[in-house]
């Protein structure tokens, strides 16, 4: 697992739209792949209190990635952002261990809570954060993820 360089910038936005197709995940609802800042993840990550770690393959593919970045208006909370991974990676615990691995970071940073918003069109991930211990809560802040109607905390203290 490694911090997101420039080099990543196309795959990860190339990864990001592809599973966002394959689960009808849609700009025009509001999903990840509507960000304006898709194609340059690494400048976005780079920010105080954000970070996202991607996992390749053993030639250098990438495989996966999960960040986090600060929640607006709610101190010591972060939210797991663009947790992504491609087909061939799932089911062998990379998404756990991408996860882990924010929230670990997360507590590193000072961060008491972590907040998600997902799915019900991502059974697979959803049933991911429940066995991690995220538990549903309010929305929060303003993430411009309005179809994901999901939103889950996790206390990292």
């Amino acid at each position: 697992m490694t911090l997101l360089e420039p080099r990543h910038n196309a795959p990860l936005a190339a990864l990001i739209r592809a599973v966002s197709a394959e689960y009808g995940l849609t700009a025009d609802k509001g999903f990840s792949v509507a960000d304006p800042s898709l194609d340059r993840l690494s400048e976005v990550y780079r920010q105080q209190g954000a970070g996202y770690w991607v996992l390749e393959d053993d030639s250098g593919g990438l495989l996966g990635g999960a960040g986090l970045g600060p929640v607006a208006g709610c101190d010591g909370v972060c939210e797991l952002q663009k947790m992504y991974l491609a087909a061939s990676a799932r089911g062998m615990g990379a998404g756990r261990r991408l996860a882990l691995q924010v929230c670990q970071q997360a507590r590193l940073l000072g961060y008491r809570y972590c907040y998600l918003e997902t799915t019900a069109l991502l059974p697979e991930a959803l049933a991911l954060y429940q066995k991690l211990g995220f538990e549903p809560c309010e929305r929060l802040g303003n993430t411009g993820h309005n179809d994901c109607e999901i939103p889950l905390m996790l206390p990292l203290l």
